[in-house]
């Protein structure tokens, strides 16, 4: 996939909605080679996916042996809307808390005083972090209106040829069928 197509992905109305909200499902191969799914907090700063951690946290090994990575951001409605996004990652340890990782748990439903407690305990708690910096090398939007899953996409065109033999006409409205 090229940067161009990425962009134009990552572009799109709905990539921007989805990139605005707060959690992500960051994939990865652990150490012992299995794989792991975690959620976690992340920024979109325009161009890259950042998540911060902690400098102990066991995830930092796997991803520094291997630093190829997967995020899903998806909606918790039906149907689902979803951006699938894969890269690498960059680890990058900092002094103090990344102004990322106050951004992206800036939007929880917190007073103003909640806030400044939360944060008093993040700053007693890290004398640093490491930003987990992704850059993309392949995105997807699924929306189930005008983007399906590659495999639903391959059913609905068989489904098309097997009616077009029979004679039989599929209906544009008809749920299933791609709009683009």
């Amino acid at each position: 996939m090229t940067n161009d197509q990425i962009t134009e992905i990552l572009n799109r109305p709905l990539s921007h909605e989805l990139l605005a909200r707060d959690l992500c499902r960051l994939a990865y191969v652990a150490k012992d080679g299995t794989p792991r799914n975690i959620p976690i907090a992340f920024a979109w700063n325009g161009k890259e996916a950042v998540m911060c951690t902690s400098k102990n946290a066991p995830k930092l090994a796997s991803l520094r042996q291997n630093p190829a990575v997967a995020i899903t951001i998806d909606t918790e409605v039906h149907p689902p809307k979803i951006l699938l996004v894969r890269g690498t990652v960059e680890l990058d340890e900092v002094d103090g808390i990344p102004e990322e990782y106050l951004e992206m748990n800036g939007s929880y439903g917190m007073t103003a005083e909640q806030r400044v407690e939360w944060e008093a305990e993040v700053r007693s708690l890290y004398d640093g972090m490491v930003r987990i910096v992704m850059t993309p090398t392949w995105a997807k939007l699924i929306d189930f209106e005008t983007t399906l899953p590659s495999a639903v996409e391959e059913l609905v065109q068989q489904r098309a040829e097997r009616q077009r033999q029979s004679g039989n006409s599929v209906r544009s409205d008809e749920p299933g069928t791609s709009k683009s």
